[in-house]
């Protein structure tokens, strides 16, 4: 006799699964930077976001650019590898008048990008007066302001709050990007390397 409950059940279950997975999502924040590099992870479920973890990667120590560079797409590849974010919110490189910095801070962000694209995880891309308004309603917030609505939004203790305030800036990007899922407002959005190619052409040295 054919077990129809069975087969019943399997597709309820099938579906329940489905369904939870489409309720929960991992975002995870990168504050981009030469000697300190925040990250952080939010988990959404029922469109409430949660932390999950915060920190920095310590760059100070490598006097290198290039060894930076690699330790960044390291970490950064370390942190998918365990947290599996559904996406990535990144903020965008701030354009002041020091040229060298910019141009070590805009290599910096492009390795914790292409890191995220290696694993197939879409990037959405904010200007940091964008996170701040988002996160405090003022576009021109100090970190220390952006680091107390963080702490008071995520409901975290004193004694857990990093000492940098890097990982509360990359934890805002996260926070940034779950307030504003639906819609669409990131400043730039990847979904692969022709994708970034695409909308980057300035970025990419073509071989002649």
């Amino acid at each position: 006799m054919k077990n129809i409950f069975s087969s019943h059940s399997f597709g309820i279950s099938e579906k329940f699964t489905t369904f939870a997975r489409q309720m929960e999502k991992i975002i995870m924040g990168i504050d981009p930077g030469t000697n300190l590099m925040g990250y952080g992870v939010l988990k959404v479920t029922d469109n409430k976001a949660q932390l999950v973890t915060m920190g920095v990667i310590d760059l100070r120590k490598y006097g290198d650019g290039y060894l930076k560079l690699g330790h960044i797409f390291e970490r950064v590849t370390g942190i998918i590898d365990s947290f599996l974010p559904d996406e990535v919110a990144i903020e965008a490189p701030f354009f002041g008048k020091n040229v060298q910095s910019m141009l070590k801070l805009g290599r910096a962000q492009g390795v914790a990008i292409a890191a995220a694209i290696h694993h197939g995880v879409p990037i959405h891309e904010y200007a940091p007066m964008k996170i701040k308004m988002a996160i405090t309603g003022n576009g021109s917030a100090s970190k220390e302001q952006v680091a107390g609505m963080m702490q008071r939004l995520m409901k975290i203790q004193k004694e857990e709050m990093s000492e940098f305030m890097d990982a509360t800036d990359a934890l805002a990007a996260a926070y940034c990007h779950y307030m504003q899922s639906g819609k669409p407002v990131s400043d730039a959005h990847y979904r692969g390397w022709k994708d970034f190619v695409t909308k980057n052409p300035g970025k990419v040295k073509r071989q002649v």
